[in-house]
């Protein structure tokens, strides 16, 4: 039995539970799970404050990718209440100008009817080159996508467009954390998770080779080893 008695899980853009499949299946022996609401806000902040509204008095959190982002305004918002933080595929950063540019562009789109979710084309962003030709992994991605569907990428879109800058933050996290990403990421890069791992005063950085934006899904067994590991700090 783990130290924790509550996990809160956070999807990313475009995800929903079976982001976290074999996390849920492998750790619900040993901590309470429960998933956060990503769809029916219009602002991170907003994303948190629901998160917190919804979660147990104190947690353990993990966000992957957008739930990073949320994860870190959890952070902001009531930081007492968390016993201990994951922060996977994610980054601390606010959006660039050109990668607001490619949102805004990937916006239109949806909104003139050509939203495809997490098309073919779109699948080598997020998986390791190994894990293309993987039919039953591909299709639980772009199924995913399906599921959260046009309306809410737009939202979460703009919510992560609209995201408040956490490096500031960094250093007033004070419970242990973990910091997980995939050596080959194309979203979130590894100099982007050394950042946050080097001004967390009590994190660890754990790099999962041949692995993209979505090790819960590519590295499952590793990555739910590292949870174990985690919860029991």
């Amino acid at each position: 039995m783990t130290h924790e008695s509550s996990l809160v899980l956070v999807p990313g853009l475009l995800c929903d539970e079976d982001l976290w499949f074999d996390q849920i299946k492998s750790l619900s022996n040993v901590t309470k799970i429960s998933m956060a609401d990503t769809l029916s806000d219009d602002s991170i902040i907003e994303m948190a404050a629901r998160l917190l509204a919804n979660a147990p008095a104190e947690f353990a959190l993990a966000g992957l990718s957008m739930g990073g982002y949320i994860a870190l305004e959890v952070m902001r918002q009531a930081p007492e209440r968390v016993t201990r933080l994951a922060l996977l595929s994610t980054n601390a950063e606010q959006d660039d100008a050109e990668k607001s540019r490619i949102r805004r562009g990937l916006i239109a789109l949806a909104e003139k009817g050509k939203f495809k979710g997490v098309s073919p084309r779109l699948l080598p962003m997020l998986l390791h080159e190994s894990r293309l030709n993987d039919a039953v992994l591909c299709d639980r991605v772009a199924k995913m996508a399906a599921r959260v569907g046009k309306d809410c990428f737009v939202r979460q879109q703009k919510a992560i467009m609209s995201r408040s800058d956490s490096r500031k933050n960094l250093h007033s996290i004070k419970v242990p954390t973990m910091v997980v990403c995939g050596r080959e990421d194309l979203l979130t890069n590894l100099r982007q998770h050394q950042d946050i791992a080097k001004a967390i005063p009590s994190a660890e950085l754990h790099v999962l080779d041949l692995c993209g934006h979505l090790p819960t899904m590519e590295r499952p067994q590793e990555v739910t080893s590292l949870f174990r590991s985690w919860l029991l700090r």
